[in-house]
């Protein structure tokens, strides 16, 4: 093997190593309620057994995960939060939603949630829990779906111009299908179309029957499609009048978002 084939391969390898302890620490963080096993880890993320042993024991060995010693479970560790605190932007959006999230439940008595996007996915960064008698828990904190599926995650499509709408449904059809069997990029499609027009998505839910969510799109200062807000609860409490207003009363909280935004980005640019 030349020189630069031995280079080229051992970047291969390396960036495969990076891939994989990734994903593994997404999954550990979608399951971070009750943690994950190892024989969890590797079916989930269609690995070898051996491979993902070798990972989990140098991420806890640097902080990143921690191993329960009675239930062998795997846990997000101490390091994870220290980098997060340091990561975390000056500017929190979830801090920005929360107070609004909370005055929607109230006022419904439904759940809501806070997605925020994440590259060709969507993660659950908050909820708010409403005072109905029947709750809909769709989304757990941290739990990342492909942006194609999910309220929260169509209107942030909704908000996206075609060309880069196009390229989300390309990367994603795959995987989408695989986890989704009854995903249709035609009838999503359909729903971002109405959603553009009204400003707002009206779904039902692939994951969960006889359950409907009303979702806005968020975006920032520039535009930019960032994240979305959904309520969702049974089918029978969404009939066309209360679609509208709750959607009504959602638009008005995400135009207060947006206008906190801005004012932020017009305070941090007054400060340069």
């Amino acid at each position: 093997m030349r020189q630069d084939e031995e280079i080229s391969a051992g970047k291969s390898n390396g960036s495969q190593v990076v891939q994989r302890v990734a994903l593994l620490l997404r999954l550990v963080a979608q399951g971070q309620r009750e943690g994950l096993r190892l024989a969890d880890l590797y079916r989930i993320g269609n690995l070898e057994r051996p491979t993902v042993h070798r990972l989990l024991q140098a991420l806890v060995s640097e902080r990143l995960l921690r191993q329960d010693a009675q239930s062998r479970r795997y846990f997000l560790g101490p390091a994870m939060y220290e980098m997060g605190l340091a990561a975390s932007p000056k500017i929190s959006l979830r801090d920005i939603c929360h107070p609004h999230l909370q005055h929607i439940a109230r006022l419904t008595g439904d759940t809501v949630f806070l997605t925020e996007r994440s590259g060709l996915d969507g993660v659950c960064t908050d909820r708010a829990e409403g005072d109905a008698p029947i709750k809909v828990y769709v989304l757990e904190i941290g739990k990342r779906r492909p942006l194609t599926v999910g309220g929260g995650s169509s209107a942030i499509l909704s908000a996206m111009d075609n060309d880069e709408l196009n390229r989300v449904f390309k990367a994603n059809l795959e995987r989408t299908l695989k986890k989704f069997p009854r995903y249709s990029e035609v009838a999503l499609r359909r729903c971002i179309a109405k959603g553009r027009v009204r400003g707002f998505i009206v779904r039902n839910l692939l994951e969960i029957p006889d359950v409907r969510t009303i979702a806005v799109p968020v975006r920032d200062a520039s535009g930019v499609s960032i994240a979305g807000i959904s309520l969702s609860t049974i089918s029978s409490r969404l009939d066309e009048e209360r679609v509208m207003q709750v959607a009504n009363l959602m638009l008005e909280a995400v135009a207060a978002i947006e206008k906190t935004l801005i004012t932020y980005r017009n305070a941090s640019e007054a400060t340069i």
